[in-house]
């Protein structure tokens, strides 16, 4: 470690993990105390997704810029400013007066835990050099994620009942407080990770530090929230109306604007385009994708469905939980074993078709009659299982076959994909649950009329069961797609070395310019914009 000495690895593992578990479980503890919320503050149906989405939009958008930034300032300042930042942002969100003072709150929380969670994995990676220890290390820190996501809403149901929902917000910062401290006292200034080499900007010195691509996290966040506030607006402004096609037009250009950015004009792009020629990390990241868009809005649906059909308090409905999350647990726990034995694509494709089933007996079975265990426990264990041994199986062909010095870029680009899929799905699935809600009680409120037999109140219940059985059927339909994709475009297993059977595309000399080509072995700088590409 460079600069004075800090804390010993166990230190320096425990801080990691308090980051890690800070942030993921934020995913989720909100969940539960959404109904609470809507009451509170008066949010409208849509507007209420926004809670959730302001602060995963504003993460995904900047998780890429935050690993950036921890080489450039430091592991021990970026923890700092990232936990602080995010522990101010969750106290003004549980002081938050109106609805857009805690989507401001929100949106600032997600950038503050953009700046956080790329340090952590780097200060495990960095305080365990020898891959025995890395490994444990590493799996202690991801066995911490697990606990924080399936622990969320239990404890947010807890304090939603026992003490008011502000306190889904309030709870971790004395936590946040705390680890900005230890943070102080353990880290060393300046650990930075081997990076291949790259162009540099002059620090005081004669130092030189990496480039910041901040027009390219911009861009990204812009288009993102404007697809997504697109797609939750739908329902009340057509999905053919000037409002949609603008707003998701708008997102679709500056998407491309951010891919135009990276491949041409950015000096150190946040995603290298080149990165996607291998065949492992774009079938990984597409079958991502598909997973994220069907599962990351769970947590809010069943919560949503427990309390909206079902009449669950807040605190019953986290307990509803504790089964999924226990199977969520047991599948990441056997990922690894399975992963090993199947293969990737193999262990895929099962994981995902065994969602799939899960979520499609969810659909089936969603009703105002329905027992809990019947409808929720077994159909939740089961698409709780399946999806989460998925995880391990896309990680590992998503960064396989990447060079040492490019693994972080490659799990970076990784999350984004995992939180922008969780953003949009939560979206249209919620969209589509209302749209379904609204025409089931539509139709029962026609039929109670002119029968007199069925009241205001159960066809209403009756209409929210269809709207979210509706979405379990399309988040079943996204796991089916997603191990179909697995089996076309992740690559297939032919042995031990199949991880990596493909080399990393390497870029090299130009054709007809005779000039080198960022990104190639000559080149003095690391990105892959410019130029014509030879062959590798």
């Amino acid at each position: 470690m460079s600069g004075r000495e800090g804390g010993g690895p166990g230190s320096v593992l425990a801080l990691a993990c308090t980051g890690s578990f800070v942030v993921v479980m934020d995913a989720t503890i909100v969940s539960v105390a959404l109904p609470d919320i809507r009451t509170g503050l008066g949010f409208g149906p849509s507007g209420l997704a926004w809670v959730v989405n302001a602060y995963t939009l504003a993460f995904a958008g900047f998780l890429l810029l935050g690993g950036r930034l921890a080489d450039v300032f430091g592991q021990r300042r970026m923890f700092a400013v990232g936990m602080g930042v995010f522990t101010v942002a969750r106290l003004a969100a549980g002081l938050a007066a109106t609805d857009g003072q805690l989507l401001a709150a929100r949106a600032v929380q997600g950038l503050g835990g953009a700046l956080l969670m790329p340090v952590t994995l780097s200060l495990v990676t960095t305080a365990f050099p020898e891959p025995a220890g890395r490994a444990r290390a590493l799996g202690t820190w991801s066995a911490v994620g697990a606990v924080g996501a399936s622990s969320g809403p239990v404890l947010g149901g807890l304090l939603t009942e026992w003490a008011g929902w502000r306190w889904v917000f309030f709870v971790t910062v004395p936590v946040g407080a705390a680890a900005v401290a230890a943070a102080v006292r353990v880290l060393p200034p300046r650990v930075l990770p081997a990076r291949a080499p790259s162009a540099r900007a002059p620090e005081r010195g004669g130092r030189t530090r990496p480039r910041l691509d901040v027009t390219g996290a911009v861009t990204a966040t812009a288009g993102l929230v404007a697809v997504v506030h697109g797609v939750m607006r739908a329902p009340d402004t057509g999905w053919a109306g000037a409002p949609f096609l603008g707003s998701v037009g708008g997102g679709a250009l500056l998407l491309v604007l951010f891919a135009v950015h990276q491949g041409r004009w950015a000096r150190e792009p946040l995603v290298p385009l080149g990165l996607f020629r291998l065949r492992a990390v774009s079938g990984g990241n597409a079958v991502m994708f598909l997973l994220g868009l069907g599962f990351f809005a769970s947590p809010v649906l069943l919560s949503l469905y427990l309390q909206d059909v079902h009449g669950y308090a807040p605190l019953d409905a986290g307990l509803a939980y504790l089964p999924v999350g226990a199977a969520m647990f047991a599948g990441a726990t056997a990922a690894s074993r399975v992963s090993l034995r199947l293969g990737p694509r193999r262990a895929a494709v099962a994981a995902c078709l065994l969602g799939a089933a899960g979520y499609g007996a969810m659909a089936a079975l969603a009703g105002t009659d329905a027992s809990y265990a019947v409808s929720v426990m077994l159909p939740g264990a089961v698409f709780g299982l399946g999806t989460a041994a998925a995880f391990t199986p896309i990680t590992v062909s998503a960064t396989s076959g990447v060079p040492a010095h490019q693994n972080g870029l490659a799990a970076g680009v990784l999350n984004t994909v995992r939180q922008t899929s969780g953003a949009v799905g939560l979206a249209a699935l919620s969209t589509l649950s209302a749209a379904v809600t609204t025409a089931a009680d539509g139709d029962a409120s026609s039929d109670a009329s002119s029968t007199g037999g069925t009241s205001m109140a159960t066809a209403s219940r009756a209409a929210l069961a269809e709207g979210y059985a509706a979405a379990f059927g399309a988040s079943a339909c996204l796991l089916g797609v997603a191990a179909l994709v697995a089996w076309v475009a992740m690559p297939r297993e032919r042995g031990p070395e199949a991880a990596t059977e493909r080399p990393f595309p390497r870029l090299t000399v130009a054709r007809r310019e005779r000039r080198l080509v960022p990104g190639s072995r000559d080149s003095p700088r690391g990105s892959s914009r410019g130029g014509r590409r030879g062959g590798a």
